[in-house]
């Protein structure tokens, strides 16, 4: 660990906190339990379709504690079948937040409904207050992204929805291992999705999974993704209208061997996470993504902060640009809110995004949201004292980052 902290910043020709030799951890983990797995399915013929599919469903539920897993090929299928066997199409709205990646809303675009789009708050995810102020009566669901493994307002999220009588479905495709007073992620409205793309915390590099309590949910969520084929029916009986997105068994094998990890390092990063919190608490302009006590286990997808330009000195481009010269690999997050993503100008037949206004969504895409990834969290408490130390480098000297121009 560096403690050059008081010296000239790198990005002004100081020497860097952390040595440039010094790796960060990478991403994804592998070892012989991936190899043997994938060598297993390999020579044993059966590629499709067949028991490490069925395996992992069953152990990844147990995991996030639900009743049911339908495995599928990605988190962004699994938002679209989850909405089409919930029956939801055109003429409906689900209401969505706009700070998260596109999927989140274009899944709902894809089955013909249209998203609207409700403001964030200070936890970076979706607003209760904004929810309730959203609803019409053409509201058929809610979608909370539970952002960068930070869980939403699970309880009042619920509430809203019974009261309305909306289905609530969990973008939890940050969240892996996360839980809300003891219970997983992905069950705690009627369904939730999850995404094991390359960058995420357990990954086969692609899939995804829908979990649920509701037995006949399941069943309608299966049948989609198997070409519309029913529980029991004939192989060539297709009832509804599905698609092939199915799990291959290397993808499962692979996913299995990520799960026997997967709580050792959810564990880690929360332990490390919490060293950056205690280390950030008191940097002037400098808030971290807040947590919340009903949430009992955090499962870091992201480590979000928020910088305050005025507050701390110098704006967000000059802070990122300094923190990356002193070795620290931090990005601004996403560039704009969903409504002003070009796509959506296609849909204003629907809802004229044009007008859309979310005042927190903007602060963090426009001036003040920052986040680096999980893997960063798997190091020792030498790499997050690192971190800290970066943070308070650049605060002492934002003054000649603001002067620099």
């Amino acid at each position: 660990m560096s403690t050059n902290t008081s010296g000239k910043l790198a990005l002004l020709g100081g020497r860097p906190v952390r040595d440039p030799g010094r790796a960060w951890p990478t991403w994804p983990i592998f070892d012989d339990t991936e190899r043997r797995a994938v060598n297993e399915v390999l020579e044993s013929g059966k590629w499709w379709f067949g028991e490490r599919v069925k395996q992992f469903e069953t152990d990844y539920a147990a995991f996030q504690d639900a009743a049911y897993c339908v495995t599928c090929s990605s988190g962004t299928a699994a938002a679209e079948i989850c909405f089409q066997a919930m029956g939801i199409g055109p003429g409906d709205e689900v209401i969505v937040p706009p700070y998260t990646f596109v999927a989140t809303a274009s899944s709902v675009l894809r089955v013909g409904a249209t998203p609207i789009f409700a403001d964030v708050d200070e936890s970076w995810c979706l607003s209760p207050d904004a929810v309730e102020a959203a609803i019409t009566p053409r509201t058929k669901a809610v979608v909370p992204v539970h952002f960068a493994g930070r869980i939403a307002d699970m309880d009042r999220l619920n509430e809203i929805a019974a009261r309305h009588g909306l289905i609530v479905m969990e973008d939890a495709c940050h969240s892996w291992g996360s839980k809300w007073k003891g219970k997983g992620t992905g069950a705690l409205g009627n369904a939730g999705v999850f995404s094991f793309q390359n960058s995420k915390n357990i990954t086969a590099a692609e899939g995804g999974a829908i979990l649920t309590d509701g037995e006949d949910l399941a069943e309608r969520c299966r049948a989609i993704t198997n070409c519309g084929r029913l529980k029991g029916a004939q192989w060539y009986a297709h009832s509804l209208l599905g698609t092939n997105a199915r799990m291959t068994e290397f993808a499962a094998a692979i996913l299995s061997a990520q799960l026997t990890r997967l709580e050792k390092q959810t564990l880690l990063r929360e332990q490390n996470a919490a060293i950056l919190d205690e280390g950030l608490r008191d940097i002037e302009g400098i808030t971290v993504q807040p947590g919340d006590p009903r949430i009992t286990r955090r499962g870091y997808h992201l480590y979000c902060v928020r910088i305050d330009p005025d507050a701390f000195g110098c704006t967000r481009e000059k802070f990122v640009a300094a923190a990356e010269a002193e070795g620290l690999p931090i990005g601004a997050g996403y560039g704009m809110p969903l409504y002003k993503q070009p796509v959506m100008a296609r849909y204003a037949h629907l809802h004229d995004y044009s007008r859309d206004y979310c005042p927190v969504a903007e602060d963090l895409c426009y001036r003040s949201g920052m986040w680096f990834v999980h893997q960063l969290l798997l190091g020792a408490e030498d790499d997050m004292q690192d971190i800290v130390a970066i943070f308070k480098k650049i605060k002492a000297h934002a003054k000649e980052l603001k002067e620099e121009g």
